[in-house]
């Protein structure tokens, strides 16, 4: 056999060998991109159940809820163009299903009382994913400009909402120890939380509310009036229905 011959033999074996090895290599990435993306997606699916399960229910409005099953379903979708074992199905069946139970006001949700430190926080991070998954969503196109910004600013409102919540829960404690300058600056730190969004409408009637609050505190201080066997204040009884109510849900527009 001539040398030219076995040279171009090599050459060929060489060349067909490189070829294997990049194609491997390419269907090696392409296997982990296509891995990667499945858990991202899983990830997503799986942290925007766990909003809509744990977020309490006081603060889930019917706009919130369709916006988070509407990240659940654009997962499911684009796991099932992958091909992915995981049960995209029965994913999307429930979703599917609670969808029609919101547009139908049939998802009924308990309320949680924000009553420890823990519990504030807990719910803070909550709300502080659910502003990113907004955020990531208009981004991405899948929401527009109004329903972002009018949701955004409804999801901070919450988190100064969950501060408030605190001190409020805080204050009562006070009151009941008879410790009213403490339970005073509690309210203080509670309207000061509920100040952060004053453009809106029930914030501006909590830190109405709180300030009158205040205002029968520091009567009963100086009437040397022993607050732990006062009666429950009818703003107390009040703040614990701020967000349970229907109505209140007609009445918060965050649009400038």
């Amino acid at each position: 056999m001539e040398t030219t011959s076995i040279v171009l033999i090599l050459a060929v074996l060489v060349a067909i060998s490189i070829a294997v090895i990049v194609l491997s290599q390419m269907r090696e990435k392409a296997r982990i991109a296509r891995a990667r993306k499945i858990t991202a997606l899983e990830d997503a699916y799986n942290r925007a159940n766990r909003l809509l399960s744990e977020i309490p229910g006081q603060y889930l409005t019917a706009d919130i809820k369709l916006i988070i099953l509407k990240r659940m379903e654009d997962a499911c979708q684009q796991l099932a163009g992958l091909k992915s074992d995981l049960p995209i199905q029965q994913w999307r069946d429930s979703a599917l299903q609670t969808k029609k139970a919101v547009l139908e006001n049939r998802d009924i949700r308990q309320p949680v009382k924000i009553d420890s430190p823990d519990k504030s926080n807990y719910v803070k991070e909550l709300l502080q994913t659910l502003f990113r998954m907004i955020e990531g969503m208009h981004k991405a196109g899948e929401l527009s400009t109004d329903t972002a910004r009018k949701n955004l600013k409804y999801v901070l409102f919450l988190v100064h909402k969950t501060h408030a919540d605190l001190h409020v829960f805080q204050a009562r404690d006070y009151v009941r120890q008879n410790q009213i300058r403490k339970a005073i600056h509690a309210y203080h730190l509670a309207s000061t939380e509920m100040g952060k969004s004053r453009d809106n409408p029930l914030a501006v009637k909590a830190v109405k509310s709180f300030r009158t609050r205040i205002k029968e505190l520091e009567a009963m201080s100086a009437d040397g009036v022993d607050s732990s066997t006062a009666s429950p204040s009818r703003l107390d009884k009040e703040w614990d229905s701020f967000l349970h109510d229907a109505e209140w849900k007609k009445k918060a527009d965050y649009d400038d």
